[in-house]
C-alpha cells in the first residue's frame, strides 16, 4: 500500500533526513527495456510547490515539448494542489477534484496501479502512461536529461541544447554536487531532528552558495554563456529560497537577495518565459507554510516576502548570451 504522509518517515535514529529512493526509473529510449518515446502517450504530474517537478516544466517549456501553462503538447501536464493531503497529492485544482485525463482523485492511485506492493510516498514529478494509468517514471534525477536527449525529435526548431555532449560529464558532476549541497541540503537542514544534523547541512548549503556566488561573478550562467540543465536545477531552489527555505527551513544565514550575483542570475533566468511563467510563488508559499514542511498549527499564511521584485531589471547583460 502506498504510504501516506503520516505513515512514512525518512528520518534516521540520529535525526538526519534521508530522502527515499525513486522506485520507477526505467529510462526513455528505443531499446527493448526502455519506455518508448511517443507523442501523446504520457502525462506528467507536477505540483507548483515542488522544485523537482518545477524543473521538468522549465525544460519542457524551453524545448517546446509542452506548454507549461495550458498543459498541452507532446507531453501533457496535470497539476495537483500544492498542499499535500493525508491521502497524498490531490487533483483538487481540477473540476470535480479529478484529473481530467487520468480520472483519478489522488496521485497514489496511479502508483498503486503500477505496483500494488509499493510502500513509499507517491511523489511528483511522476510520468504516467495515459492508456494504462500507471506511473512509469518518477526519477527526477534523470528525467530532465531524457527530455533533453532522446525526446529531441520533438523539440521545437531552434531549441537550445541544455545537455550538450561536450559538457555532459561536467554537467553531471555539477548536478550531483548541486543536489547534495544545495537542492537537497535545504531539506536536510529543514527536516533535521537533531541540532548536529541541522548545523552540518546549514554549513554545507551556505558554503556552496558562497562558492556559486563567486562562480557566477565570472559568467552569465554556470557554464559561461551557455544555458544548461544545471542552471535549471539551481534556479528551482533559488526561486524558493527567500519564500520558503530561509523562513520555514531555518536556512537563514543569508537571503537570496543578499547574494548579488546569485540574485541577479536568478532574476535573469526568471525573465525567460519558461522559467518565470512556471514559477508559482503562491503555490510555493502555500505548500511550504501550510503543508507538512513546518510547524504552523494556526495555518497562518505569511504576507511576505515581496515577490514583485523578481520583475526588476538584473545586471547580467554585462555578460554575453541571452536566451528567450
Amino acid at each position: 500500500m502506498v504510504a501516506t504522509s503520516e505513515s512514512f518517515s525518512e528520518i534516521t535514529p540520529e535525526g538526519a533526513f534521508v530522502r527515499q529512493a525513486n522506485r520507477f526509473v526505467t529510462p526513455f529510449g528505443s531499446g527493448p527495456d526502455e519506455l518508448p518515446v511517443e507523442a501523446g502517450k504520457y502525462r506528467l504530474i507536477v505540483s507548483g510547490v515542488c522544485p523537482w517537478a518545477h524543473r521538468q516544466l522549465i525544460v519542457l517549456g524551453i524545448l517546446g515539448l509542452a506548454d507549461p501553462v495550458s498543459g498541452t503538447g507532446v507531453i501533457s501536464i496535470g497539476k495537483v494542489r500544492p498542499v499535500r493531503t493525508p491521502k497524498g497529492w490531490e487533483f483538487s485544482l481540477d473540476p470535480g477534484g479529478v484529473d481530467p485525463v487520468l480520472g483519478i482523485r489522488y496521485l497514489p492511485e496511479a502508483y498503486e496501479k503500477a505496483d500494488p506492493a509499493y510502500t513509499g510516498r507517491a511523489t511528483v514529478p511522476a510520468v504516467v502512461d495515459i492508456n494504462s494509468g500507471k506511473v512509469v517514471n518518477n526519477d527526477y534525477h534523470r528525467l530532465s536529461n531524457y527530455w533533453e536527449t532522446v525526446w529531441a525529435p520533438y523539440h521545437k526548431p531552434g531549441a537550445p541544447d541544455l545537455y550538450p555532449e561536450d559538457l555532459r560529464r561536467e554537467i553531471d558532476v555539477l548536478n550531483e554536487l548541486l543536489f547534495h549541497e544545495v537542492n537537497n541540503a535545504v531539506y536536510k537542514a529543514g527536516f533535521a531532528e537533531s541540532q548536529k544534523e541541522y548545523e552540518k547541512n546549514y554549513d554545507l548549503l551556505f558554503n556552496r552558495l558562497d562558492a556559486l556566488e563567486q562562480r557566477l561573478g565570472k559568467g552569465r550562467y554556470l557554464f559561461g554563456d551557455r544555458l544548461t540543465d544545471s542552471d535549471v536545477r539551481l534556479y528551482a531552489t533559488l526561486a524558493r529560497f527567500d519564500t520558503a527555505y530561509n523562513l520555514v527551513f531555518r536556512c537563514n544565514r543569508s537571503r537570496l537577495i543578499d547574494f548579488p550575483n546569485l540574485w541577479n542570475y536568478a532574476r535573469d533566468l526568471y525573465h525567460i518565459p519558461a522559467f518565470g511563467d512556471t514559477t508559482d510563488f503562491d503555490a510555493i508559499k502555500r505548500g511550504y507554510h501550510l503543508g507538512s514542511h513546518g510547524y504552523n498549527p494556526y495555518r497562518i499564511l505569511s504576507l511576505g516576502p515581496d515577490t514583485s521584485i523578481w520583475n526588476e531589471k538584473h545586471d547580467r547583460d554585462r555578460f554575453a548570451s541571452a536566451v528567450s
